[in-house]
């Protein structure tokens, strides 16, 4: 990916260049060219060199203030992975709220399963300390009853 990105910057310099031409720059600067032809094409060298190698020094400088080159081996190794898949990768639709509910919407029901399955086991336990509950309260009733009829055979 970094070499096929350096031949589309080489090649995009190439036709820069070639736009540029020599005869397009001898008509912009006509008087010059019909008194000093020589160095009317002296200029447009100098000019055309100072022009690719400012360009190139940007392009480099934009490859390594991006870090283009790691970001490439990361793309490359992303790429490899994903050959291995099977199941097709997601694509985005273009419309924000369908791509957005097409994600969330399986999330959103897996976490409701299991909060379902936390409120079926919470409900569960509920039952069980009710029932214990109620349990000691009988036992209680049943005490108080003793209590009383013991108060009342010593009374």
């Amino acid at each position: 990916r970094a070499q096929v990105f350096s031949t589309v910057v080489d090649s995009f310099l190439e036709k820069l260049v070639t736009a540029g031409s020599y005869q397009r720059f001898a008509s912009c600067y006509r008087c010059l060219y019909k008194q000093q032809p020589q160095l009317t094409r002296s200029i447009y060298d100098q000019f055309i060199s100072q022009l690719r190698s400012s360009i190139k020094e940007e392009i480099q400088e934009v490859k390594y203030e991006g870090n283009l080159e790691e970001l490439f081996n990361s793309l490359d190794k992303i790429v490899e992975e994903a050959k291995d898949r099977e199941e097709p990768a997601w694509r985005p639709s273009g419309i924000p709220e369908e791509d957005i509910r097409s994600v969330l919407v399986p999330y959103l029901m897996k976490h409701r399963s299991y909060l379902r399955k936390v409120l079926r086991a919470k409900e569960e336990e509920n039952r069980k300390v009710a029932k214990s509950v109620l349990a000691g309260r009988d036992r209680i009733a049943e005490l108080q009853q003793l209590i009383q009829a013991r108060k009342q055979a010593w009374q």
